[in-house]
């Protein structure tokens, strides 16, 4: 991992975000982009002159804000990294973050999440959810409540596809850097045919491509899916919890069809790594 991406908007939600973006900075020796992306409104009476101005002077006020930002929430541990600031002016944000992912060919987006569930503002929709849609690479989101602390124990939830594979060895990578337990499991309702056998299959077919001491696997029996995600995440003490972002095809989908899951979603405080299959 070469090139960190961070993108704040200077609120409290982005702090834990900015912190661990720079703890995993350190670990890989990586460059650390740190950006914040504003808009300014163009109306009828707008003079091109004056819009120019005020594009230049906004451009000069959040770049100092956002060392600012970093010096405040970073305190000394900031000084001697490795760190670009970036400011631009654009409608989308979430445009104006893909778009320099793409250029800076950046391996990591780091964002913070409004609610105190990273999981929950993945699978109901966000501009969080948006990024990650399209994401040249991977997104980490992190709970504006969420802990800096070393991972000890990952997991990643697979539904036995190829792409998990490609992810799985990505987030190995950042395993081994924490030295961390990587839990693979599989959440399936006791109807399904062959879970066991497919588990296998997929334990065999992984160990083959990738190389990790500390990996364990579990498959897990629950008539509502995301109530056995829930009590495993909290059963293994997961610190990062880990996803592919496979369009219609994903195992998330299969328990977001009725509102009653909404109201089942704990609000943990751990963060959610994304991996988007047109960035494996």
């Amino acid at each position: 991992m070469k090139n960190i991406l961070y993108a704040t908007d200077y609120s409290q939600n982005s702090v834990a975000a900015l912190r661990l973006a720079h703890l995993m900075t350190k670990k890989f020796d990586a460059k650390l982009f740190v950006m914040h992306v504003f808009d300014i409104p163009i109306t009828l009476s707008t003079v091109s002159i004056s819009h120019i101005k005020k594009e230049k002077r906004l451009l000069i006020e959040n770049h100092n804000r956002l060392k600012e930002f970093c010096a405040k929430h970073l305190g000394e541990t900031w000084e001697g990294c490795s760190i670009d600031f970036i400011v631009e002016e654009n409608a989308s944000v979430v445009q104006g973050i893909l778009e320099n992912a793409t250029k800076l060919e950046v391996d990591l987006i780091v964002v913070g999440t409004k609610g105190t569930s990273a999981v929950k503002d993945f699978l109901f929709g966000s501009a969080t959810t948006a990024i990650i849609k399209k994401a040249p690479c991977a997104l980490l989101a992190v709970p504006a409540m969420s802990p800096l602390e070393d991972f000890k124990t990952m997991v990643y939830a697979t539904d036995f596809e190829q792409a998990d594979i490609f992810a799985i060895n990505k987030l190995v990578r950042i395993a081994k850097k924490f030295n961390a337990l990587l839990r693979i499991v599989h959440i399936s309702t006791p109807g399904e045919y062959a879970g066991d056998q497919q588990m296998e299959w997929f334990k065999e077919m992984l160990k083959q491509k990738v190389v990790h001491g500390k990996m364990e696997f579990d498959l897990i029996l629950e008539e509502d899916i995301f109530v056995g995600l829930n009590r495993y995440l909290e059963k293994s003490n997961a610190r990062l919890f880990a996803m592919l972002e496979r369009k219609d095809s994903s195992f998330y989908q299969r328990f977001l069809k009725t509102d009653k899951v909404k109201k089942m979603i704990s609000d943990t405080t751990i963060p959610l790594i994304s991996f988007n299959v047109g960035g494996l």
